[in-house]
């Protein structure tokens, strides 16, 4: 079973978080409501997902990313907010959120991603996936201007790569390429090195802005 922590600084929108989690079959480890809290409660619980409201008072989610990472905590995070802003979603991911949805989705389209993300793989809301894929184009560097140059990828990570960049993760992977599992996990580790890149949506992000996805 699934183990998550749900980070908003409301509790009524928690609690109704949790209830709708628990009935799909997730089990929900902790809450929390602001980004400190929510620390002390990953520290305790060690969940497989984190659910997190990026604008909370005092210290708010990327505030929380930031400790995270610099924390070597590598816990998937998928932001949950009311936010549909362009500058507000690449900020999320620079700082390390391997997922990012509105809170008018569907039930099913967060259950979809809470497995999509526990299983190692990446998720954006389709609605503001265009946009977000222009102002890459558009836009400054996704990555620090001293990452290192890539280096040519082969065919078969070629094919890894895009499967992440659609958001598949490791077992999705193996099993559209008929490979084991480890054998994927070596590609990504390959990948995320020949990219200079930290995390699987960083690699994505990069790629996209060398051209080396379209």
């Amino acid at each position: 079973m699934t183990r998550i922590v749900v980070v908003d600084d409301q509790a009524l929108v928690r609690q109704g978080i949790r209830n709708l989690l628990e009935v799909a079959g997730f089990d929900v480890v902790g809450e929390a409501d602001d980004g400190q809290a929510a620390l002390d409660v990953v520290a305790a619980t060690v969940p497989d997902v984190i659910l997190l409201d990026l604008r909370m008072p005092r210290y708010d989610g990327i505030w929380t990313l930031c400790q995270l990472r610099g924390r070597g905590i590598e816990i998937p995070v998928l932001v949950l907010t009311t936010f549909d802003d362009d500058a507000l979603v690449l900020e999320a991911l620079h700082a390390g959120a391997r997922g990012y949805l509105l809170k008018d989705v569907t039930l099913e389209q967060l259950t979809h991603a809470v497995h999509t993300l526990a299983d190692g793989g990446t998720l954006i809301a389709p609605s503001i996936t265009d946009r977000l894929l222009r102002a890459i184009r558009t836009g400054p560097s996704p990555v620090h201007t001293d990452a290192p140059p890539v280096q040519d990828l082969t065919e078969r990570e070629m094919e890894v790569l895009r499967l992440i960049s659609m958001g598949y993760g490791n077992r999705d992977i193996s099993e559209a390429l008929f490979l084991a599992e480890g054998t994927v996990k070596n590609h990504v580790s390959a990948i995320l090195l020949k990219l200079g890149a930290r995390d699987r949506t960083n690699a994505v992000l990069r790629a996209l802005h060398e051209g080396i996805l379209r």
